[in-house]
């Protein structure tokens, strides 16, 4: 399976547009190569990089199995990230370039959970259902 952006490639500088320093709406991405068994996806982003902890920057989950998800778009349910939001945040590292891990997870059911959940959350309803997964990392540093 592999997860590709237009916007992006792997290990690259992430656009301004997709920052806090520009629009902060989500890149497009394809996803390529997903089982045919699958029923959902899911998607976290987070930044490993930050200060204190991993910072959670996107959680989607029971997302119909499609292999594009459009710029600045919700494709399934939102939980909450670490800004309190319920929607995608885009990279806005407080010093220095960190890596923005974007991670797609092919589920064998769809996870009927409420909205708002947390990341932790959604990885222990994920436990014993991820057929496959794959990640596309970005790289930013404010200007």
């Amino acid at each position: 399976m592999k997860l590709t952006s237009p916007a992006f490639k792997h290990n690259e500088l992430i656009p301004a547009k997709y920052t806090c320093d520009g629009e902060d709406i989500n890149p497009a991405f394809d996803i390529e190569d997903i089982p045919d068994d699958a029923k959902s996806l899911a998607l976290v982003v987070d930044d490993p990089d930050a200060p204190a902890k991993t910072w959670v920057h996107w959680v989607v989950y029971d997302m119909p199995v499609i292999s594009h998800i459009n710029e600045g778009s919700i494709p399934g349910k939102q939980g909450i990230n670490d800004f309190g939001k319920q929607d995608y945040g885009g990279p806005c590292p407080p010093s220095g370039t960190h890596r923005y891990f974007f991670k797609i997870y092919v589920l064998d059911q769809e996870l009927n959970l409420d909205e708002g959940i947390s990341k932790e959350d959604l990885e222990k309803a994920m436990e014993g259902h991820i057929l496959d997964k794959t990640e596309l990392i970005g790289l930013y540093q404010r200007q």
